[in-house]
């Protein structure tokens, strides 16, 4: 065998060898994000908590009880015929306390659609302290043509959250799910 062919052997080799360790870096990109983001606090993802968990929350002090302005915001994906909006614009809440809004959504086409919403929370250090025990954002929304729901959000703020954070906004992106599956 040549040395010519030997040369381009280990350059296909070297090429496929990159092609490969690319794709296994792109493909664990997704969960390593998701990890950062949870440790981090990072693009504002919030926590879920089950309504048990919300005992082992730090207790507050004798001191006068904290107030935190939580604001509620909603836009809609591109593309999607929806009318979606909070049901409060804001409220004060006192951390360690459970709380309920609710959002509204609407199907405006003709046909059957299941919606999808992901949340953010600014500013994201925040993130990590806001924890919600019940969500229309775990499950796909499905909607009958024009029809409209109420659809809530129970939530609680940790008391841990630090002190110079008096303003939370929780802002949710409702789209069409792509698969359309239930």
């Amino acid at each position: 065998m040549s040395d010519e062919v030997r040369s381009h052997r280990r350059v296909v080799g070297k090429t496929l060898l990159a092609t490969v360790v690319m794709f296994g870096f792109g493909y664990a990109m997704v969960p390593l994000y998701d990890v950062i983001c949870d440790i981090t606090g990072l693009n504002g993802k919030t926590g879920r908590v089950s309504a048990a968990a919300i005992e082992t929350l730090s207790e507050p002090t004798d001191a006068a009880p904290r107030e935190v302005t939580v604001e509620f915001v909603a836009s809609v994906n591109s593309g999607g015929a929806w009318a979606f909006r909070p049901s409060v614009a804001s409220m004060t809440v006192t951390p360690g306390e459970l709380y309920q809004t609710s959002y509204f959504a609407e199907n405006l086409s003709s046909t059957m659609v299941v919606g999808q919403a992901t949340p953010s929370v600014t500013p994201f250090t925040a993130a990590r302290y806001f924890n919600k025990t019940e969500c229309f954002c775990f499950t796909r929304q499905v909607f009958e043509p024009n029809a409209s729901q109420d659809m809530p959000v129970t939530f609680i703020i940790d008391p841990d959250l630090p002190v110079n954070i008096d303003r939370v906004t929780l802002s949710y992106t409702f789209f069409k799910s792509p698969d359309q599956q239930t």
